[in-house]
């Protein structure tokens, strides 16, 4: 650890391998705690690479317990966090949007950070039990075409620096890792960003890994698709500034996207989005992020296409019943 900091003053970038040593390190617990935090301080001030991040998530995967789950192609839905918007849970209503249109999902997510309530928040309240037994991932996925990842339950690491990350109390690498730890390492992406460097940085890391992706950033902060204005996307194959209207949705109000002030709120937001009777924002904005990520699952498929195949999800109900299905295969 010396020898990195001693790098880390000299301006030097670490390697993915420098910092997989790290994280390991870490696990053992050979490093003293101030020169964890004098490092994560390092990397926060000078700028993070995609293989000093890379290599955490190295560390991360190979100390955690792995999902492998029995299918030949899925997706994970999520966003980064951290934007202060407080909306209510669009990324996993999309997630079963998704899934009720016959693709499957692979969520990875945790309880809330920054919000009132996270993924784990949401699907917990449903009566569903956390669990990382493999066979019960893989019936879950197969027979409901959704499986949820508790965090907790496969990032052994994790639990090392959560004390370091809190007395340093700003944000540091480990708060970029949530998006690419998912422990089944789908092959195909929709991610939401808070900004357009974390878009150039996650980016640059999928390309890395060789993914199917699509990162979202609406320009006035939000990070997934909110529909109160223009919007980026970023995949694979092109780079695109959208406006609602080029989807065919009509502009959103900011206060109509919030999740309420307690958890029963964001339960209730979440229940009656895919049980049709939310309101034409909060269910048009739903529709818009799951329409990209069918397009991140199937690039051949045009933009308006994914929007209409994502709709008649969720209006036929079928992505309802998939949720139903899920709950009953987990509680």
């Amino acid at each position: 650890m010396k020898q990195l900091l001693s790098k880390m003053l000299n301006h030097e970038r670490l390697s993915r391998q420098d910092m997989l040593d790290v994280l390991i390190g870490i696990t053992q617990e050979r490093y003293p705690v101030e020169q964890i935090a004098a490092l994560l301080t390092g990397l926060q001030m000078r700028g993070i690479t995609v293989d000093e991040l890379l290599g955490l998530r190295d560390g991360i995967l190979a100390t955690g317990v792995p999902a492998i789950l029995n299918a030949p192609r899925y997706i994970d839905i999520v966003g980064t966090g951290g934007d202060q918007k407080n909306t209510f849970n669009i990324s996993t209503c999309a997630c079963f949007v998704v899934a009720g249109a016959g693709y499957k999902v692979a969520k990875h997510g945790n309880y809330a950070a920054t919000s009132i309530s996270g993924a784990s928040n949401i699907i917990e309240e449903h009566g569903v039990k956390f669990t990382n037994d493999i066979d019960q991932l893989n019936r879950s996925i197969n027979e409901s075409n959704f499986v949820y990842l508790h965090a907790p339950m496969f990032a052994y690491a994790m639990k090392f620096v959560a004390p370091i990350r809190r007395n340093i109390s700003f944000p540091t690498i480990f708060n970029l890792l949530g998006p690419i730890v998912n422990p089944s390492q789908p092959k195909c992406q929709l991610l939401g960003v808070a900004t357009l460097d974390q878009m150039r940085l996650y980016s640059s890391v999928y390309q890395t890994l060789g993914l199917d992706y699509s990162i979202e950033n609406s320009i006035d902060g939000y990070d997934e698709i909110s529909l109160t204005g223009n919007f980026k996307i970023t995949t694979n194959t092109y780079e695109s500034i959208f406006s609602p209207t080029d989807i065919g949705m009509p502009i959103s109000k900011a206060e109509e996207l919030r999740g309420g002030n307690t958890l029963k709120d964001a339960v209730k937001i979440f229940d009656d989005v895919l049980q049709n009777k939310a309101t034409p924002t909060q269910t048009n904005v739903v529709i818009a992020n799951a329409a990209f990520a069918i397009q991140a699952f199937d690039p051949q498929k045009e933009i308006m296409e994914c929007v209409n195949i994502a709709r008649e999800s969720l209006e036929s109900g079928r992505a309802l019943q998939c949720l139903k299905n899920y709950i009953k295969i987990n509680s």
